[in-house]
């Protein structure tokens, strides 16, 4: 099943190569998965992008880190009631509809040129994803169980402890793992503005600048499968935490 895996990332390849061979499109804005490859390595090799790669995580899991810690409790307490939700639908959505990116240059006057900035902006898109999905998952809770925990005299917050927690926790993790997925591009996306020390979003605004084309694909490259790694990563814990769910 594994191997299956591999077949269509060696299609691709083998598409790539021959666009590259045929020279369909310019070599120079097109090198080759040879030549990426090599500059991935080379890149890698004299620790050019170490400190940026390095960066780029730091940023990813604190403002996810962030994000959960405190929209997994709120989307419980929102999802808690029909009665409560509907009374935060219209700002959940409206923030839903938000481009999170379009609040950085506000972020930038307000907390200047820093992490601060690039952070919260990923927070922002990552709670409301946490938040929305926590909640849709309690009120998807079965209602037997919430009955017979009333009826056995359980507290509100023991409901809401032993009971919407554990049944959101599935739709909860689909959320933390999207949420994961936005930190990651929000936060390359806010380190190509002005300002970054270091990050992929600066290398790749860097390589841009001096027309160092197999640099852009090599950072490329490499934002996939740290976002393939994250998502590897998430999904294991999901596994080790919600063993129950199947999956």
């Amino acid at each position: 099943m594994r191997k299956k895996k591999w077949i269509v990332p060696i299609i691709i390849l083998g598409i790539w190569q021959i666009v590259v061979s045929g020279r369909i499109i310019d070599t120079f804005f097109f090198p080759s998965p040879i030549e990426t490859m090599s500059e991935i390595i080379r890149l890698i090799i004299q620790g050019t992008i170490v400190k940026d790669i390095f960066a780029t995580i730091v940023r990813i899991i604190i403002g996810w880190g962030i994000a959960v810690i405190w929209g997994v409790p709120l989307g419980l307490i929102v999802g808690y009631s029909k009665n409560t939700y509907d009374k935060f639908e219209l700002i959940i959505d409206l923030c839903r509809s938000i481009p999170a990116i379009t609040l950085f240059p506000l972020c930038l006057l307000i907390f200047g040129i820093g992490d601060l900035s690039k952070i919260t902006v990923a927070v922002f898109a990552a709670t409301i994803i946490i938040v929305f999905n926590t909640a849709q998952g309690v009120m998807q809770a079965k209602k037997s169980r919430i009955i017979a925990a009333k009826l056995m005299g359980a507290s509100k917050m023991q409901i809401l402890k032993h009971i919407f927690f554990w049944e959101s926790l599935p739709q909860t993790m689909i959320g933390i793992r999207i949420a994961l997925s936005f930190c990651l591009i929000v936060i390359i996306l806010t380190e190509m503005f002005i300002g970054t020390y270091a990050g992929i979003g600066k290398k790749i605004i860097d390589f841009q600048y001096v027309y160092n084309i197999k640099g852009i694909y090599a950072m490329i490259i490499i934002t996939g499968l740290l976002g393939y790694a994250l998502n590897v990563f998430v999904i294991y814990a999901e596994k080790k935490i919600i063993h129950w769910s199947g999956n």
